[in-house]
């Protein structure tokens, strides 16, 4: 009986032993689940569902967390004068930096400079600069970034030629009319990119002669509107339309080129758009959307994610192109062309603008093949030559053929 009771003591204490070990090693575990946790900001100049440059960009944000176990966004929307003037991208970056993100994108050029001041602050996380160029090691702004900037951007100049390709096919009054945005490097390479491949298919296809392309850019001042700053853009489209152009092509981040051009279609005109930046842009106004050239983050996005989590990433600079063998796949283009209805329900539009894709797949045509001149008559490409990228992504001027300022 003594032995008996002596054997219940000692499985007693053992119990106790597992039940106290089980309540003291919980906690360290859940510590542990809870450490591979990874956060990662995203700051937007716009709103996360403008139909736009923010919408993608959020969307990239979003391909992260479905494809990176443990990952969590923090987003800001909104960061610019007008909607949110008493925000800082400093203080939009101390705020997620307490919350525990250790990678922020900063998605403008807007951000670019604040950017660079705010990386010096939190040496330990990791920035990318979203179409800046401060860690290009052939760049004019190397070395004024820390060195934990990147920069990441879409080859956009290769779908923006699609795009004036295609608005070359569609015009009867070879007038196209661009809505810009604010000017500088980005914006000129895109305008220029879209008018060498409008000229292109005006020239192959048509038949016709350059000088006879009326390609109009209007600026109005920034990447969308903010009434008594910039111009309207509702008001450039109608004045655009009003003075003869039926091709209305966006540069801007919101989506009044193809509303107001669709409006006008309502009401009989023969009119087509070419929006910009996200994917499903044409859905505004399906009937008259020649297509979208936009852009997917999510691959490269996702990349630098896991490369900052295992702790292998190193700044650089990332001008990712198209996958041309399917360049609306998610998981693989970087930036992509959808050709909207209007385009897939002409025969020969179709024809003539897949030949033209194919041959810019293939390298037979490069966007920037010369002659180039630009608008003050400077040559930039001769007969037989390409443009570098260098000399395409600090493009100083607008193209001859180009009527718009390039300052």
């Amino acid at each position: 009986m003594k032995h008996l009771r002596m054997a219940l003591t000692v499985l007693l204490v053992m119990l106790a032993l597992v039940v106290l070990g089980a309540c003291t090693t919980a906690p360290a575990a859940e510590e542990e689940a809870a450490g591979e946790e990874f956060v990662f900001g995203v700051v937007l100049v716009g709103p996360k569902n403008d139909h736009g440059w923010s919408q993608a960009q959020f969307e990239g944000g979003q391909y992260i967390e479905q494809n990176l176990p443990g990952s969590r966004m923090i987003v800001f929307e909104s960061l610019n004068p007008a909607d949110k003037p008493e925000a800082t991208l400093e203080g939009v970056v101390d705020e997620m930096v307490s919350q525990g993100a250790k990678l922020v994108f900063t998605t403008s050029d807007e951000f670019e400079e604040d950017t660079a001041a705010v990386a010096e602050k939190y040496p330990d996380v990791t920035f990318i600069s979203v179409s800046g160029d401060d860690a290009w090691a052939e760049g004019r702004d190397v070395g004024k970034s820390p060195s934990n900037v990147g920069n990441i951007m879409g080859r956009m100049e290769d779908m923006k030629a699609i795009a004036g390709c295609a608005a070359a096919l569609a015009t009867e009054s070879g007038k196209i009319q661009y809505v810009g945005p604010l000017i500088n490097y980005e914006t000129r390479r895109l305008v220029g990119s879209t008018y060498m491949g409008a000229r292109h298919c005006w020239e192959e296809y048509r038949g016709n002669d350059a000088a006879d392309l009326q390609f109009t850019v209007t600026w109005i001042g920034f990447w969308f509107n903010i009434p008594g700053v910039t111009l309207d853009p509702t008001e450039v489209v109608n004045q655009a339309l009003d003075s003869g152009a039926d091709v209305i092509m966006s540069g801007i981040d919101t989506t009044e080129a193809i509303d107001v051009t669709g409006q006008r279609a309502e009401e009989g005109a023969m009119v087509w758009a070419v929006p910009y930046d996200y994917r499903d842009a044409c859905s505004q106004a399906p009937d008259i959307c020649l297509g979208v050239p936009f852009f997917n983050w999510g691959p490269s996005y996702l990349a630098t994610a896991k490369a900052v989590q295992d702790g292998s990433w190193e700044a650089g600079f990332s001008w990712n192109g198209a996958d041309w063998a399917d360049m609306t796949n998610p998981d693989t283009s970087n930036v992509g062309w959808i050709s909207g209805s209007a385009i897939e329900g002409n025969e020969e539009w179709k024809a003539n603008l897949d030949d033209f894709i194919s041959k810019l797949a293939s390298g037979d045509i490069h966007v920037w093949d010369g002659p180039v001149n630009l608008q003050d008559g400077t040559p930039l490409v001769a007969e037989g030559e390409t443009a570098t990228d260098l000399q395409v992504w600090y493009l100083e001027q607008l193209p001859e053929g180009v009527t718009g300022p390039s300052e």
